[in-house]
């Protein structure tokens, strides 16, 4: 996920004091039934501030995604481990699959006797309408997936594409289904508020408000019933708020930053509080929208990437633990893409160097006059660099940020901005730079792709994108990633690699900073069976696809 915040990776977190105090006395929900007292809810919360109802699963801006509900109704095909996505995936509503031709044709078995929320059965017709709304519905094919034909007949759906799916296997397969029944009639699914989910997953909208949605567990699901009865998912106003209510007991589990981690959280409960960040191969940096003068210049890219502290970024803005710091010039988190690197920067790691970057800004015609940067047209060289409010780390890397590139005569500000706002300019390209996430897999095609993908490049203005959010035209790169895409051997795809890398090396169309993880905060007071480093089953994040695999393998503690 969009490994990502999305990929509700928002690490925010303060909720009006009114609002936090009514549910911060750590009870969870109580089933008074029978003899004695038992815990049946679980409490959940994001740091993402007040919602607006949505559960329109296709879009990360909903509150379903936004909170990682979504999940809990909309149901994947297969189920594949985030943090180990080369394993096998596990049958989920498909019971088997089958690749042919080279990854461009894929053959689904759908599974019997499973049932929409609404007492519907789910068929493959259904499945096949799922991929034919992303097929018809560019907002819809994130990934742009290029679908050919998809047919149903009997229990069997059959997809062809028109290129060699070997990089978007999981993606593919990771789809979720949606009733065609309930999707077939909306105007544009790509906008559409969707107030009435219907999923074949384990749980049913019981309630919505700003603060908390509640899900409520449904009879008719086709696994066994989770032991949890009910969610309740509650959005914190910043990261301060999220991680009280985790220190407190009122929140159960969150993926949310927090600094001196364990005074405050964990020797609150240390018996119970945990906490688990697994890493992933996605990477985290600044983003800069190179159709903006004069940051469309790669040589300008790579002085600021020369002067960025990424030691100061990871022990302040990171509290030493949170992301850890990228090293290698190429953007490839070490040591787990380690064998990716290419020979020539095996040994060329980030290294603070303003000297080098005043070299390379005079070589391309920019001038310093006294602590001023100026362009090669004579204008003075200023920018924003641009997080919501609440998301600390962040905003904390931002400000090390604008004081290493005052050390090159930029002049850089800091904008917390609206959450809301602040999608829609990333999405719109209406920004100067941002921090901001990749998307993660097994191998760096992922994190090239989510940066300088042409294929899913769009103009400034245009939203509904899916990475490449600094608008970044390289027809080079779009051709090695559409070369290790299509490769008939691993020679190829090396070569094509090492061609991305230089690339980013080159033209830096993100400075790269941290490395990306799929971690979580969660408590074992009340339930037991969540993932750690001895059992990792998944990632330990709430707004991932894994979570529901977590909810329905914790049990009552004590059992």
């Amino acid at each position: 996920m969009r490994a990502r915040r999305s990929v509700a990776l928002a690490l925010t977190g303060v909720l009006a004091a009114v609002t936090l105090a009514a549910c911060s006395n750590g009870d969870a929900k109580k089933d008074t039934a029978g003899s004695g007292s038992a815990v049946t809810a679980l409490n959940v919360g994001m740091p993402n501030g007040p919602q607006t109802e949505n559960h329109n699963p296709f879009l990360g801006s909903s509150s379903g995604a936004s909170l990682g509900y979504r999940w809990m109704i909309y149901e994947p095909l297969v189920m594949v481990n985030g943090i180990k996505p080369a394993e096998k995936g596990k049958p989920w509503l498909a019971t088997e699959w089958a690749w042919s031709d080279n990854f461009t044709k894929l053959s689904l078995t759908i599974r019997d006797g499973v049932k929409f929320s609404d007492g519907s059965p789910m068929t493959a017709d259904d499945v096949a309408y799922s991929f034919q709304l992303r097929k018809d519905n560019e907002g819809l094919n994130t990934d742009a997936i290029p679908y050919g034909t998809i047919t149903a007949s009997g229990n069997k759906v059959d997809l062809t594409f028109t290129k060699s799916q070997f990089t978007n296997q999981n993606k593919v397969l990771t789809v979720f289904v949606v009733p065609k029944k309930q999707w077939s009639t909306f105007a544009d699914p790509t906008k559409d508020v969707v107030k009435n989910p219907i999923g074949t997953g384990p749980y049913k909208l019981k309630s919505f408000t700003p603060q908390t949605t509640t899900l409520e567990v449904r009879d008719s699901y086709w696994q066994d019933l989770p032991k949890i009865k009910e969610l309740r998912y509650t959005s914190y106003n910043d990261n301060n708020a999220q991680t009280t209510a985790l220190s407190n007991g009122s929140s159960e589990w969150s993926f949310v930053f927090v600094p001196n981690y364990k005074a405050v959280y964990v020797d609150k409960d240390p018996d119970h509080h945990k906490l688990w960040f697994p890493a992933n191969l996605g990477i985290h940096g600044l983003w800069i929208n190179t159709t903006r003068k004069p940051f469309d210049n790669p040589a300008l890219r790579r002085a600021m990437d020369k002067v960025i502290n990424r030691d100061d970024i990871f022990n302040q803005g990171e509290a030493g633990y949170f992301y850890p710091k990228i090293e290698s010039v190429t953007g490839i988190p070490t040591p787990a893409g380690e064998s990716f690197i290419a020979p020539e920067f095996k040994d060329k790691k980030h290294a603070v160097d303003v000297d080098g970057a005043k070299a390379e800004l005079t070589a391309a015609g920019f001038k310093l006059e006294g602590d001023t940067l100026k362009d090669p047209t004579g204008k003075p060289v200023t920018m924003k660099l641009t997080d919501p409010a609440g998301w600390s780390d962040y905003i904390t890397d931002l400000e090390i940020i604008k004081d290493n590139l005052s050390q090159i005569g930029i002049k850089a500000t800091v904008d917390k901005a609206n959450q809301d706002s602040w999608f829609k300019a990333i999405d719109e390209g209406n920004f100067d730079a941002a921090m901001h996430w990749t998307n993660g897999g097994a191998t760096p095609f992922d994190i090239y792709q989510n940066i300088m993908d042409g294929k899913i490049l769009k103009p400034v203005g245009k939203g509904g994108v899916s990475g490449n959010y600094g608008r970044f035209n390289s027809p080079e790169a779009t051709k090695a990633l559409d070369e290790y895409a299509n490769a008939k051997d691993e020679s190829a795809r090396t070569a094509a690699l090492n061609t991305l890398q230089k690339i980013m090396v080159e033209q830096m169309p993100v400075i790269p900073t941290s490395a990306s993880n799929v971690g979580g905060l969660y408590s074992t007071k009340h339930w037991v069976g969540w993932p750690d480093e001895s059992n990792q089953y998944a990632p330990a994040q709430p707004t991932q696809q894994n979570a529901l695999q977590i909810v329905l393998n914790l049990k009552p503690a004590g059992a």
